[in-house]
This record gives structure tokens, sequence and C-alpha cells, in this order.
């Protein structure tokens, strides 16, 4: 049987268990003593929006599909038309080459080609790798063309809640993107608005997010979801100073999004700065990870 998002590799660890998917190398299932976290999609099934999908070679949202490089300007598909823009990068669909699947760990690899509004040649790994209390994800890109290409990234897992007004949330961040509220483009980066300030743990409620938070000292952080009996932490390097997290509409779940830089980050803007230019032969990294239990976030380590 061929499913909608190639072959399936189940990696175990401890109580840890979790599905990598050939097919967008996408987090499909993390199961923590057999209890489903992620809000997903079968393995019969496609994939219904972004849940669990990497975001390269940028995330978010560019303006118009635009940006310029080397004095040219390129023009990618428009694949959110309603804002006019170009979302969440070019690895919807693409087939990963397993490297290696071992019991605790899988690793992939893709090389993205010259396209339209792509000029470059990108070579990608992502590691996945279960530890006891939770996941790790290692991600390795490297400029194998001839001419310098931006680069970004962004990772989109969901997280299932019953109700998420009762979830206690945790977002450790001094510093928010604001947005037009019309396309969803940055205009400034200052201060949290006091209705996304979760600095200090409380219930999202009635509260709802689309929200970009960075870090200007770009140190490590950790975002925390407390409720229905689990805790669950995804943290970040300082490799990805960027957080996007996101309320779903019917309100079962939360995404929380480690990114490299901004929305917009390929044009002038306040994001600019944290766009990577790769010239040829060299790497950028990023680092992240997921940690859950069915008790209290105290029994966690460190990040």
């Amino acid at each position: 049987m061929v499913f909608p998002t190639g072959e399936q590799y189940e990696i175990k660890a401890g109580g840890c268990s979790a599905v990598i998917t050939e097919v967008g190398a996408r987090l499909r299932s993390f199961t923590i003593d057999g209890t489903e976290i992620l809000a997903t999609h079968g393995p019969d099934q496609a994939p219904k929006g972004w849940e669990g999908a990497h975001l390269l070679p940028w995330p978010n949202r560019l303006r118009d599909g635009r940006y310029h490089l080397g004095g040219q300007e390129f023009q990618l598909p428009i694949n959110e038309p309603s804002r006019n823009n170009a979302n969440h990068g070019l690895n919807v669909g693409l087939a990963w080459e397993c490297l290696a699947h071992l019991g605790t760990s899988v690793r992939q690899r893709c090389v993205l080609w010259p396209r339209r509004g792509w000029p470059g040649i990108l070579a990608v790994e992502i590691l996945h790798q279960l530890e006891a209390q939770g996941l790790r994800v290692e991600v390795t890109a490297t400029n194998i063309g001839t001419m310098p290409i931006p680069w970004g990234y962004g990772a989109h897992p969901y997280f299932r809640f019953e109700d998420i007004s009762g979830v206690e949330l945790t977002v450790p961040f001094d510093a928010e993107l604001a947005v037009d509220p019309e396309r969803l483009l940055p205009i400034r980066l200052g201060p949290v608005a006091p209705a996304h300030d979760f600095i200090r743990a409380r219930t999202i409620g009635e509260t709802v997010l689309d929200a970009t938070f960075t870090d200007p000292l770009t140190r490590d952080w950790t975002v925390t979801l407390s409720g229905d009996g689990r805790t669950i932490e995804v943290w970040g390097e300082a490799t990805t100073q960027w957080v996007q997290v996101f309320t779903a509409p019917h309100r079962d779940s939360v995404a929380v999004e480690p990114m490299t830089c901004g929305p917009d980050a390929f044009n002038e803007g306040p994001t600019y700065r944290d766009r990577i230019m790769l010239r040829p032969g060299e790497s950028a990294h990023a680092t992240w990870g997921i940690r859950a239990a069915l008790r209290s976030v105290s029994q966690f380590g460190g990040a």
C-alpha cells in the first residue's frame, strides 16, 4: 500500500514513540505512553494543513511572494491567494531520502533544486532523535550551488487538547512582532501586547493567538502547555530565536512553531536582520525539540 505521505518511519525510546513521513519529513505522530499529543492525521490520509510540517527555505509569509537577490527580483508562486503571499516555503510534496533509520532516530535528506522564484541548490538534512523524555530535531542546510541564497526554517507542530481554554500557557519572550491584520505581514517589533503576555503562566481562556514572539538576546527558550492531564514543553536553542503561537479556530489545538526568522525575512523590514545568507559551501543549523509527560512539568530536566 502506498500512503499519501510515503513511507512511515517509526522511532521509539522509553515511553515515547514518533512517526516521521517520507513526504515532507513531517512529524506525523508523537505519543507518550500510548497517548497521542499531536493534532494530526492517519497514515492513510493526506495532511489537512501544515500540521507537523517543516517550513523551508523560509517560514511564514513573504510579501507578494517577491524578494531581491543579487540585484534581481524573484517571484515565487502565491499559495495564500487571499493575502497574496507565498507561505511556508517549498517543502510541500517533496520526498525525503532516508539516510539512516535506527530504533530511536531517523535521518533524512532532500535537495531543493532551482524552480520558479528559487535560483539556488540547497541540501537539507533533518534528524529526528527520540530521547528518554522527548524528541530532539536537528536541521542542517548547505548551499551546494554556485550563488549565495537566503535561508530560513520553521517547524509547525500542533498539540491537541479537548478545549484549549483551560490550558495553561507560558511563553517566555519579551518582544512581539506587530503585523498588518489583513495580510499578517510585519510592521514593527515591540513589547508583547498585554493580551498576549504569557511570560507568567496563565490559562488561555478566550484569548485568540496568531502571534510572533522573539528574544533579542537569542538565548535558549521553552514554551509550556499544561492541560488535559499532560504537560508539553517545546524548546529551542538560540538558532531558533523566533516562535509563532497559534490557537486553532476550533479551539482544540495550539501550534508552537520554532523559527530561525520571522515572517517576510527575505525583504527589508523588522525581521530582515535574521535572514541567513548562505554562500556556496556554507551551512546553517537549527535545533529544537519537544518534551511531554502525563504528569507535572517539574519532572522534566532542563532545556
